[in-house]
């Protein structure tokens, strides 16, 4: 039924920080989708395989789950017993939002990921959130005047990031800050320990299958467990029937059931991330997309995701043969730690 367990084959395996790679020249789609350690993808086909052959047994799936959760705190900077467990970020946020109580007031980016904002907006309804929207570049001024910002560390259109001192400083005087680092962890080198929450999903720059998403909370943040099931049991296999409630201590209160295929590459790739010097991979990802942008006579901008307005930009990289997206209204191309210069000549050549 199945093939042997070689990676397939799409184009020259890459060797990147110590893992390979089965990835085409001119893939710069990262952050739509990440591509998988060769290590990682292997795990999956390997438990799909057992899955297939009856041979799955569902607490085999308990340890990559928890190896998973413990990288994402190392990732983070939070105690494990701070990570929750989603499958999706706009679900994660959306525990912050339904547990707003007495007229929360938010400030979100103009532009922002809708997972973000539209979590708050939703509960508009209840008449608990305010949610208003503002210039990227003037939350950190706002923010004192919010009771919550909730932002993207670094912007899924166009690459931008927010300003974190500034962010920091607003939280010292009673703001709490929420971050979606969905587009940040995995390249991007800085301290999030400080925020009130980092959530991020793990199928972009984490090169984890989609389904798998965790939450870091910190200690002054209270959240209701609205999807509590008997995952957030504190022993899930003695949570399955009956009351009285009987939650984990900690964030694990906050998790919904694991989709268990994901978690067996999460538990490959997330490790193998958070064991990386994140200032290489860092200077490594804007290094590249600051090279290309420089190919075009632009500035640099010390993201890995540059955002290109120009007419007919998509379509001439499709033309190419190179993987990139639209967003916006502009083509977008992320330069992970995959990527080579090979890319960047290959993206300049097709646009200039």
């Amino acid at each position: 039924m199945f093939p042997d367990r070689s990676p397939v084959k799409v184009g020259a395996v890459r060797e990147a920080f110590g893992e390979r790679f089965d990835i085409c020249d001119g893939y710069l789609n990262s952050a739509s989708i990440g591509i998988p350690p060769a290590s990682a993808a292997l795990a999956v086909f390997d438990a799909v395989r057992d899955w297939a052959g009856g041979r799955a047994v569902a607490t085999d799936f308990d340890a990559p789950v928890a190896t998973a959760r413990a990288a994402f705190a190392a990732l983070t900077g939070f105690p494990v017993e701070r990570v929750a467990l989603g499958a999706a970020a706009s679900g994660l946020v959306g525990l912050i939002a339904a547990s707003a109580t007495d007229d929360l007031r938010v400030l979100v980016a103009e532009g922002e990921f809708t997972s973000v904002s539209w979590p708050f907006v939703a509960q508009r309804a209840g008449g608990l959130v305010e949610v208003d929207e503002a210039p990227l570049e003037r939350l950190a001024d706002l923010a004192p005047d919010y009771d919550m910002v909730a932002v993207s560390v670094v912007q899924s259109a166009d690459g931008r990031i927010a300003d974190l001192d500034g962010l920091r400083a607003a939280q010292a005087g009673g703001c709490r800050v929420v971050l979606d680092a969905t587009q940040a962890l995995g390249w991007f080198d800085a301290d999030l320990s400080w925020a009130d929450a980092v959530v991020a999903a793990g199928y972009k720059w984490l090169l984890c299958p989609r389904g798998a998403a965790w939450m870091a909370v910190g200690p002054g943040l209270d959240l209701v467990p609205h999807s509590a099931g008997w995952w957030a049991g504190q022993d899930p296999w003695a949570s399955v029937y009956g009351l009285p409630m009987r939650l984990a201590r900690g964030a694990r209160a906050l998790d919904v059931s694991p989709v268990w295929l994901s978690h067996v590459g999460a538990a490959v790739a997330v490790p193998w991330l958070a064991g990386l010097d994140r200032a290489a991979v860092h200077a490594h990802c804007v290094g590249l997309a600051d090279a290309f942008r420089a190919g075009l006579g632009l500035p640099p901008a010390g993201s890995a995701i540059v955002s290109v307005r120009r007419e007919g930009a998509g379509a001439r990289l499709a033309a190419a043969g190179l993987a990139a997206s639209t967003r916006a209204g502009a083509a977008r191309l992320a330069f992970a730690l995959y990527n080579t210069t090979a890319d960047v000549e290959l993206a300049l050549a097709a646009l200039t």
